[in-house]
């Protein structure tokens, strides 16, 4: 079940990398039902806190009426930073399933783990590494185009 939610989150990252956005994406699951998706758009909508986990943590909100994610998991392509694991612990997700890590930035085990190890007045469990090939290869994917463009970008100058 778990690689089925994060096909679905891959497919929301793809969108990000369509538009050339870091390819992020996350689902948010209750009741074995797809409740919300979403994908990176802090470019395209020229807002910091257009991250996916926040954008599909709004959509769920939006959906159950409720800001309480009770009962509710969360896929996501990449390790969420402190801003969307802050976001997760507020809404109380259940659990959180992550198809890589973010070795700069990650919040949930890398740099620091904001879920496990400190006293929020919620807990919450991750599971890590679903799908993670897949998910590190959309990722190196964007940045080795970026390179490459900003390369050429260099030599027209």
């Amino acid at each position: 079940m778990e690689e089925k939610f994060m096909r679905e989150a891959l497919k929301e990252a793809k969108k990000a990398l369509d538009i050339e956005e870091v390819p992020v994406g996350a689902v948010i699951v209750k009741d074995g039902k797809i409740i919300a998706k979403a994908h990176n758009e802090k470019e395209t909508k020229k807002d910091s806190t257009c991250h996916a986990e926040i954008l599909a943590i709004k959509k769920a909100c939006k959906k159950l009426n409720a800001w309480r994610l009770l009962d509710c998991e969360m896929y996501v392509t990449l390790e969420p930073c402190s801003m969307c694991a802050g976001a997760l612990i507020n809404s109380r997700i259940k659990k959180v399933y992550i198809g890589t890590d973010d070795e700069k930035t990650g919040a949930c085990g890398s740099v620091l783990n904001l879920l496990e190890d400190y006293k929020f007045n919620h807990k919450i469990e991750i599971e890590k590494y679903i799908l993670k090939e897949e998910c590190e290869k959309l990722l190196k994917q964007f940045f080795k185009f970026l390179r490459e463009r900003n390369k050429n970008d260099n030599k027209s100058s």
